[in-house]
């Protein structure tokens, strides 16, 4: 009985129409927010303005608390709450909303096997740049992330989120990598997204797919966000035709349209 219930309630959800009052909610933008959940968020609201469906941003210090996942960003949709762009994805397909439906499973496998790489690349390099790497975690990212809090909980919640993320990183191996190591994987990543990219507007087809939310997301982030070094922005940007891949999402996507 409990499959039937499920999805009765997923059809009865589905039925739903997107909502004009949509939320999408994430840490302050100004002088909280880090790299990595900028970049998750930007990667949310490119896929969501792809889709056409609108939704409000809200930043919330406690944004990261408010998470029943304890993820973000989150988006909060009539009564339900989805975070992560993964689930996301998936909840908005089954609103009827989808960018890869024209994809074949060769192309879909593809598509997840890159969104796989840029998450087990990408990201993590973000997060072990900002929290591994002793002059950013000292400068940019205890002080940003600590900062909607006073004394002595600020300190406690930065070392804290520093002591989980360098666990997880000992975790998956890469505890023991030197900053050089993690540039050059960055630099594989790109260029794996770059030749994959080749001259196409989008990764595949005409039309873009949550993969090229995700790219978007991360790349932008990355070349627009002040780090205490520039070697990671320098990486990307010897790759032009993800420069302009960049430049044309914003472009379409972003650009008046009162973002």
């Amino acid at each position: 009985g409990h499959c039937v219930c499920a999805y009765l309630f997923l059809t009865l959800t589905a039925a739903e129409p997107w909502p004009e009052t949509a939320t999408l909610y994430q840490p302050l933008k100004e002088d909280q927010i880090l790299l990595s959940d900028c970049a998750s968020s930007l990667a949310v609201q490119a896929y969501l303005r792809m889709c056409g469906l609108p939704v409000r941003v809200a930043c919330k210090a406690n944004a990261e608390f408010m998470s029943p996942s304890g993820k973000i960003p989150f988006i909060q949709v009539g009564n339900q709450v989805v975070s992560e762009l993964g689930p996301i994805v998936q909840f908005t397909k089954a609103k009827g909303h989808s960018l890869s439906e024209g994809l074949d499973d060769v192309q879909r496998a593809e598509m997840k096997a890159y969104m796989e790489l840029l998450n087990n690349m990408l990201l993590t390099a973000e997060l072990y740049i900002q929290w591994c790497d002793d002059a950013t975690a000292a400068e940019i990212s205890r002080p940003r992330y600590s900062s909607p809090y006073s004394w002595p909980l600020s300190t406690l919640l930065a070392y804290q989120k520093q002591w989980e993320v360098r666990r997880k990183m000992n975790a998956i191996g890469w505890g023991g990598k030197s900053l050089e190591q993690v540039y050059e994987d960055v630099s594989q990543c790109c260029q794996a997204l770059s030749q994959r990219l080749g001259t196409q507007p989008y990764f595949f087809n005409k039309q873009p797919t949550e993969l090229d939310a995700l790219v978007f997301g991360h790349l932008f982030t990355i070349l627009t966000t002040r780090l205490t070094s520039t070697e990671l922005a320098e990486r990307i940007k010897s790759y032009s035709n993800l420069l302009s891949f960049c430049r044309r999402i914003e472009q379409t996507y972003f650009e008046d349209k009162g973002s």
